[in-house]
């Protein structure tokens, strides 16, 4: 065995299965599957002519089957009556009810359909089949979204199937100039990933950056968001998310007017809009639904609480620790008394709640939704006033804690908020061993960090910078009243940046 067949991955092979196609070649590929199945029809109740249908057991819907393929072939009597040459013919042009009638003389699509919930119909002395499409449509039924309340405006959601996502998008947008491409990805799972742009506003570097990013990936199965996001991206080291996501139609229809290019995956309810800047971790699906001044104080509001999310926690040790001549006095007498029974340093007593925050957090995740409302509760309470009470911690210390992360909860995207706490840490760090020169080290980093990532060829600090063959687009610290909003977003490089007149 060579060193590559030892460490490597197995090799590709297309197609997967190979060899002639027949119905005991079919038997031996399921060997062993319980949920594969053989149903052998006579032709009309004559016993000289049989046919054999097989299919996947959950996969194929069973009142289709019955109805659309198996009755059809022991009730219709032309089946009977023709030359075996023409019974596939006969079968293909409309003798069977199921819409989609192919004929395949390969083995490996024949396997791909059943697997995918069609069933396969073989004669007696034939190399080939017929395949019917005859899938099961058991789904999650189409509800709220769970992580976007719909406060004003609509309130369905993305769900796992893939075509139902697809379906809600042509509801909204019923232009032709909408259009969805399938790939294929993973060996093992052979995922359907679609892309989905309008043609003539999205920029076709970015669609067709996408789509060479998609063949490229190589991996065994797409079980997760991750499974893309990690192969997708430009920067996979950066903790910042580069592929906003919405469980919103309405928001996604929208990123795709704006001149962005949709990704949707079979099985994640969710959808990608693509390219990133970071901006759009800060809007929500119900900025037009408000009043334009409402809209613009809510935006405003966030980023304020981004900055208090990560500047807090080192702003109040870099003031204690070396520059407690910033305080002001009655404040810092107070802040020195309650430290006083405190046997520990204050980045200790900061970074030990911040710790004890995200573990409280993180246990609230993972239990039930009452339980988990209830142990974040209760815990953030006692842990807090029994810290307080032993004197492991100062109140301040507590109150600067608990305002940083109530902050950090105002991010709409999860993801830039996860980012936002790792960099709390890492300024509370900086902050601990140089004060405000450290804390300002940190955030020249963190700009610096910002200022290098790209999406898909597009800076990410885009709306407030301009790149290479860029336009400038406005910053959406503010959102403009519609009627005046007449351009798209610059940095999204559509290719009809007008929106109305």
């Amino acid at each position: 065995m060579s060193k590559q067949a030892a460490n490597g991955p197995h090799p590709r092979r297309e197609p997967r299965l190979s060899g002639p196609l027949s119905l005991a070649r079919l038997e031996e590929v399921f060997s062993g599957c319980v949920d594969f199945s053989k149903r052998e029809v006579f032709l009309h109740g004559d016993s000289q002519r049989k046919a054999a249908v097989c299919y996947i057991d959950g996969q194929a819907r069973s009142e289709r089957l019955n109805d659309y393929v198996l009755r059809p072939l022991a009730q219709d009597p032309m089946l009977a009556a023709v030359p075996e040459s023409q019974l596939f013919e006969l079968m293909e042009r409309g003798a069977l009810y199921a819409h989609g009638a192919k004929r395949l003389t390969d083995l490996d699509p024949v396997a791909s359909a059943l697997i995918n919930g069609s069933c396969a119909l073989f004669l007696e002395g034939r190399d080939d089949c017929l395949v019917f499409p005859v899938a099961t449509e058991e789904k999650r039924s189409v509800g709220e979204p769970e992580n976007e309340p719909a406060l004003k405006g609509a309130r369905d959601s993305f769900v796992e199937s893939l075509r139902t996502n697809t379906s809600l998008v042509r509801r909204r947008l019923r232009a032709p100039e909408l259009k969805i491409r399938e790939h294929i990805v993973g060996r093992q799972s052979l995922t359907p990933v679609d892309v989905l742009w309008i043609d003539g506003i999205a920029d076709p570097d970015t669609v067709a950056l996408l789509e060479g990013r998609l063949d490229q990936i190589d991996i065994d199965g797409v079980e997760a968001a991750g499974s893309l996001e990690e192969y997708l991206v430009d920067a996979a080291r950066s903790p910042f998310p580069l592929m906003p996501y919405t469980q919103r139609p309405d928001r996604f229809c929208q990123g795709l007017l704006e001149g962005r290019v949709g990704l949707f995956a079979d099985g994640i309810p969710l959808g990608w809009l693509l390219p990133g800047t970071i901006d759009q971790f800060f809007k929500t699906g119900q900025d037009r639904a408000y009043h334009w001044l409402a809209a613009s104080a809510i935006s405003a509001i966030r980023w304020l609480c981004a900055l208090i999310t990560l500047l807090v926690p080192g702003l109040y040790i870099a003031l204690v620790t070396f520059h407690p001549e910033a305080i002001p006095p009655k404040l810092a007498l107070s802040i020195v008394a309650a430290k006083q029974e405190v046997p520990f340093s204050t980045i200790f007593e900061v970074l030990i709640m911040l710790l004890a925050f995200e573990v409280i957090q993180e246990a609230g995740l993972r239990l039930p939704g009452p339980i988990g409302a209830t142990v974040s509760i209760l815990g953030g309470l006692v842990v807090g006033n029994a810290a307080v009470d032993a004197h492991i911690v100062s109140p301040a210390v507590l109150i600067a804690v608990a305002i940083a992360g109530v902050a950090g909860y105002t991010m709409p995207s999860q993801d830039f908020g996860n980012a936002l706490r790792l960099w709390r840490f890492l300024l509370a760090i900086l902050a601990s061993l140089g004060g405000l020169f450290g804390l300002a080290l940190g955030c020249a980093g963190l700009i610096y960090h910002l200022a290098g990532l790209e999406s898909f060829g597009v800076p990410y600090l885009a709306p407030f910078t301009t790149g290479t063959r860029v336009p400038r687009g406005h910053p959406s610290l503010f959102r403009l009243p519609l009627p005046r909003m007449k351009w798209r977003d610059g940095p999204v490089r559509t290719q009809n940046r007008r929106n109305q007149q």
